[in-house]
C-alpha cells in the first residue's frame, strides 16, 4: 500500500517545493496552508506521516502535534524548523515527534528521513501483527483508518477493568475484538469464558450463568459451578446481551455493582473478580425505548462503548483480509491462492451486507470450488460480479441505467482515491458537495 504523508506550511513556495518532491518518489502526498487545516484532513484521512512547519498561523507544529497524538496516535511527524527555533523542535521531540529538519534543507536529506520513518512503521506494524497473533490466535487485521482508531482503543481499554460494551453488525468480528481486550490485558493468563446469551433457553440461563447449588430444582443432584465463578480472576464476554430475559438483566446489574453473585438455591452471596465484556448486535438505546432493556443496566454496561466498523466502512482493508483468509485455506490444501485484478476490484465494489464473516466464508468456498490457484471474476458469486446490477441496467429504464451507471462510476471513483472525497470529485469533475450528496443519495 503506497504511503499517505500530509505536508502542512504556510509558506506557498516552500509547501509547493516539498509536495512535488515527494509526489514524485511515488508517495500520495495531501497539503495543508496552515495547522487549523491540517487538522482537519487529519480528522478524516489516515496519514502515515506528517511534514509540518513549527511556526504557523493559528495551530503552530506543536500544538498540531498534541491534537495529532490524539487523533492518530499511529500517525509520525517530521517537523520544518528555521535555525533560530531548534529549541521548539527538540521540545516536540520530547513530546513525541519523530524527526526535525532545519530549514534551509536538501530535499534529498528530506527523502532519506522520510524513507527511514516509513521502514520503522512498517516494521512495527509487522511486529503487531505477529503479536496479536501469537497473544490471541486470531490477529485484527486492517490499516484503514476506522481499524486503527479500533485498534488504538482497544489498546487503552486494555489498561483497565472498565465494562465495554462491543457494538456492530453481525459478522464484524466483535468476538475477536472481545479477545483482543482481554489477552492484551493483565488478566491474560486467567480464564477468557464466553457466553452467547442468544444461544441459551431463558429458563436455563441463570444457572447457566450463576449457577445452582444441588437440589436448588429438580434434576439438580450435584452443584453446579456457573460462569461467572469459571472466569473469577479473568474475563467474561456476555454475547448477544441484547436477548438477554428482563428478569436477569435485574441480576446482572447487581453482579456488576456489587462484584458478586448468588447461585440458584444458594443462601450466601459469592464474592468474584470479573471483568465483563458484552457485545450485541443490537441498538441498545432503541430496546430501552422499547422496554425490552433495562435502562440503568445500558448506562452501566457502556462504561467504554466499541463500535466495531463494517467492512463497508473500512473496505481499504478487503485486500489485507483476502490475503489473509487465501494464505489460511491455501496452507490447509497445499496450494497458494491468489485474486486476479479484476476479481480483487470486484470484491472492493461488494457492499458485504454479511461483513467480514460473508468474505471470508466466500473465500473458502472459491478455494474448493475454483479450477485454478488463480481465482478469476467469473469464480465469484454473481452478485459479487455485478451481473445482476448489469441486467438490471439492459431491461430497466432510461432513468434507472443512468443512476446505476453514475453510481457504479461514483463507487469506482472512491476506490481509485481510497475514499478520499476531494479527490474523487475532480476526479469526476463534481464538487465535493455534489459528490456527498450523491454518495447520501446511493448509500456509498
Amino acid at each position: 500500500m503506497i504511503a499517505r504523508i500530509l505536508v502542512a506550511e504556510d509558506e506557498d513556495i516552500m509547501r509547493i517545493t516539498v509536495l512535488d518532491h515527494l509526489r514524485n518518489q511515488g508517495w500520495q502526498v495531501d497539503e495543508a496552508t496552515n495547522g487549523c487545516e491540517a487538522l482537519d484532513l487529519v480528522r478524516y484521512n489516515r496519514y502515515d506521516l506528517i511534514v509540518s512547519d513549527i511556526r504557523m498561523p493559528g495551530l503552530d507544529g506543536e500544538q498540531l502535534l498534541d491534537e495529532v497524538k490524539q487523533l492518530a496516535p499511529r500517525t509520525e511527524m517530521i517537523l520544518m524548523t528555521a535555525h533560530g527555533n531548534t529549541d521548539d523542535a527538540i521540545n516536540c521531540l520530547k513530546k513525541g515527534a519523530a524527526d526535525y529538519i532545519l530549514k534551509p534543507f536538501d530535499l534529498d536529506d528530506l527523502t532519506f528521513r522520510v524513507q527511514r520513518l516509513l521502514n520503522i512503521l512498517a516494521i512495527k506494524a509487522r511486529c503487531v501483527s505477529l503479536e496479536s497473533c501469537c497473544g490471541q490466535r486470531h490477529p485484527l487485521i486492517g490499516s484503514s483508518a476506522p481499524m486503527q482508531r479500533l485498534l488504538s482503543l482497544i489498546s487503552q481499554v486494555t489498561q483497565t477493568d472498565s465494562t465495554v460494551l462491543i457494538q456492530g453488525e453481525s459478522g464484524t468480528g466483535k468476538e475477536l475484538v472481545a479477545a483482543a481486550i482481554h489477552y492484551e490485558s493483565r488478566r491474560e493468563d486467567k480464564a477468557y469464558v464466553r457466553v452467547n446469551c442468544a444461544a441459551i433457553p431463558a429458563g436455563l440461563m441463570e444457572t447457566e450463568l450463576f449457577g445452582h447449588e444441588k437440589g436448588a430444582f429438580t434434576g439438580a443432584d450435584q452443584l453446579s459451578i456457573g460462569k461467572f465463578e469459571l472466569a473469577d480472576q479473568g474475563t467474561i464476554l456476555l454475547d448477544e446481551v441484547g436477548d438477554m430475559p428482563l428478569a436477569l438483566q435485574v441480576k446482572l446489574l447487581r453482579v456488576l455493582q456489587e462484584q458478586e453473585i448468588e447461585r440458584v438455591g444458594g443462601k450466601a452471596p459469592i464474592k468474584i473478580d470479573v471483568r465483563v465484556l458484552c457485545a450485541t448486535t443490537k441498538n441498545l438505546a432503541e430496546e430501552v425505548k422499547k422496554g425490552t432493556f433495562r435502562e440503568d443496566l445500558y448506562y452501566r454496561l457502556q462504561v467504554i462503548p466499541i463500535v466495531v466498523p463494517t467492512l463497508r466502512e473500512r473496505f481499504d482493508d478487503i485486500g489485507e483480509l483476502t490475503g489473509f483468509f487465501l494464505e489460511k485455506f491455501g496452507e490447509e490444501r497445499g496450494l497458494t491462492f491468489t485474486l486476479t485484478k479484476d476479481a480483487t476490484q470486484a470484491f472492493k465494489n461488494y457492499p458485504f451486507p454479511g461483513n467480514i464473516r460473508e468474505l471470508r466464508n466466500i473465500l473458502e468456498r472459491m478455494t474448493v470450488l475454483a479450477p485454478a490457484p488463480e481465482i478469476q471474476i467469473w469464480d465469484l458469486p454473481i452478485e459479487i460480479r455485478g451481473v445482476k446490477e448489469e441486467t438490471e441496467e439492459e431491461t430497466g429504464n432510461l432513468a434507472a441505467a443512468v443512476a446505476a451507471a453514475e453510481k457504479k462510476c461514483i463507487r469506482g471513483a472512491l476506490v481509485k482515491t481510497s475514499g478520499n472525497k476531494t479527490e474523487a470529485a475532480a476526479l469526476l469533475g463534481i464538487s465535493r458537495k455534489n459528490l456527498w450528496e450523491k454518495t447520501k443519495q446511493y448509500q456509498l
